[in-house]
């Protein structure tokens, strides 16, 4: 392959959402001898050392947020940012670019459909969200983590393919890997995760409700959870107190060992936390976010619900009454765990970056009729 007319330019949110299927993606790309540049907004910068040395252009990006000036805000801001794409990509030219979602993925894609450069647009959740769904009337492929994905209408589905949502290698490595040893006197691990900013309802909730299992229960866990660095000191007090065995951090940069390791998950219901959860096969208890209007996490977690894998508990419901309730059956019943990891791993798909490098190939070559 022409080393100088193979680029595919990323263009993506900058929420770890967005970025780490933009980023298993980018693995897939390279490895067939693409080249990769990325595109996104400063917020989206955080995230640069997941891409080593792919160049990152930054671009404006905005919301269009409440009344007459938010909207006029928004709008200039993403005004700048189409008009900062179109240089960049007029200097780049590549073959194709891929949208992953989010406002700051506007500018790049559109900006490519302004020039008639091909572009797929890659939706997450369950749910189109705004950014995609305005991108997608004029994208030539949408590629789909979930099947019957809301929001698109005729003519787009016709164009829609389901991919599955990319996750790192590392992390689709352990869908062919045994769920971890576990009876009535191993060690019970639990692997908490808040998301890209933490949760402090994690942090409140679950150390309060451990600490009133029965010391023989309290002995078995082994606690790994991702907690605010506000969160931290009141929560590792609370498992110090009850003699649990915790490790807590604000961050785990080692998210696929400490999957591997699990034996049940406690976590939001984020398109790519869903997607790593069920590709390393483990239960979970999912807690969606409560405040999207469209209650994408909510739809995100129930099809694992659905299928068996997880259960949903909503941020109101999510008590130390009910939690316990839970932890106490697992405990008693390690084989409910067993079962639903089983069925949780029918809800991976450990090959979608695979599949979609398959159709960013196939577009870039001419085989996508």
């Amino acid at each position: 392959m022409n080393n100088k007319s193979n680029l595919i330019v990323l263009s993506t949110g900058g929420t770890g959402g967005h970025m780490t299927p933009a980023q298993a993606l980018a693995q897939d790309l390279i490895s067939r001898g693409f080249r990769i540049e990325l595109i996104t907004d400063e917020r989206g910068t955080k995230y640069k050392h997941l891409f080593g040395d792919i160049p990152t252009h930054v671009v404006r990006s905005g919301t269009f947020g409440a009344g007459f000036s938010g909207k006029l805000k928004g709008a200039a801001n993403l005004g700048l940012g189409v008009g900062q794409a179109i240089f960049l990509l007029l200097k780049l030219k590549p073959k194709l670019v891929v949208g992953f979602g989010g406002y700051p993925s506007v500018p790049g894609v559109y900006a490519a459909q302004k020039l008639n450069i091909p572009t797929v647009i890659h939706e997450q959740n369950a749910i189109i969200g705004k950014a995609n769904a305005f991108l997608a009337r004029n994208a030539e492929r949408i590629a789909l983590s979930l099947p019957g994905v809301q929001g698109l209408d005729d003519a787009e589905r016709m164009r829609a393919v389901v991919t599955g949502n990319p996750v790192r290698p590392d992390i689709a490595a352990l869908y062919t890997q045994p769920y971890p040893n576990l009876n009535h006197d191993t060690p019970l691990r639990i692997f908490i995760m808040g998301g890209s900013l933490g949760a402090t309802v994690f942090s409140t909730v679950v150390p309060q409700t451990l600490a009133r299992l029965s010391i023989e229960y309290r002995q078995r866990l082994h606690i790994v959870q991702q907690c605010r660095k506000d969160d931290l000191d009141i929560a590792r007090r609370t498992y110090e107190i009850a003699g649990i065995k915790a490790d807590l951090r604000p961050f785990f940069d080692d998210v696929a060992t400490e999957l591997g390791k699990a034996h049940l998950i406690i976590a939001r219901s984020g398109a790519s936390t869903v997607a790593e959860v069920t590709t390393a096969g483990r239960p979970a208890i999912f807690v969606p976010y409560p405040h999207h209007k469209d209650q994408q996490q909510k739809m995100n977690a129930d099809s694992v619900a659905d299928a068996g894998g997880a259960w949903v508990m909503t941020e109101d419901g999510f008590t130390a009454d009910a939690l316990l309730a839970r932890i106490e059956t697992f405990l008693q019943n390690p084989s409910i765990l067993f079962r639903a990891a089983e069925k949780a791993s029918t809800c991976g798909k450990p090959d979608a970056a695979r599949k979609l490098g398959n159709l960013v190939t196939a577009m870039v070559s001419g085989w996508s009729d």
